[in-house]
């Protein structure tokens, strides 16, 4: 009996290990993916990644944020929710110039630099979100918030 219980409990931790391991390889592809759409190196992507989510649930109504949430990597939710963001009352609506200035703000960057990231960040999210789930994101911005997830030509 007792081996059977060990045998479990190991049986278990490589069950959790795998799936750690998944979680950050999912992460790992993501990161890679907005370095080379953004031209940027790993702590840019990430700190990008994060501040463009953050202002853009901030933007979204009702459970949205957490339909796109669920398709993030585990890694990158896990980051979201200490987003300092996310604590508080809501924000009021803001269009295409607020949501470029507040990722500015957060990057320390001019507003040229911040469009860029934000540019990548919404390619990455393409690649890695269904096109439904991005259609129904896209559809609760202002228009002007919209051109933002234009890929370029």
């Amino acid at each position: 009996m007792a081996n059977n219980d060990r045998s479990e409990g190991q049986n278990v931790a490589h069950r959790e290990l795998r799936s750690e391991t998944r979680r950050n390889q999912t992460y790992k592809a993501f990161l890679n993916n907005l370095r080379v759409l953004g031209s940027m190196n790993e702590e840019e992507a990430e700190k990008a990644a994060v501040s463009v989510l953050c202002v853009l649930e901030q933007r979204l109504f009702g459970e949205e944020a957490a339909h796109l949430e669920a398709q993030l990597p585990g890694k990158l939710r896990d980051l979201l929710i200490r987003c300092e963001r996310h604590i508080g009352k809501p924000v009021p609506k803001f269009g295409r110039y607020d949501f470029i200035r507040m990722v500015s703000e957060d990057l320390e960057t001019d507003i040229f630099q911040a469009e860029r990231h934000i540019r990548a960040v919404f390619a990455a999210l393409r690649d890695q979100v269904s096109e439904g789930e991005i259609e129904d994101v896209i559809g609760q911005l202002p228009a002007d918030l919209r051109e933002l997830w234009q890929r370029p030509v």
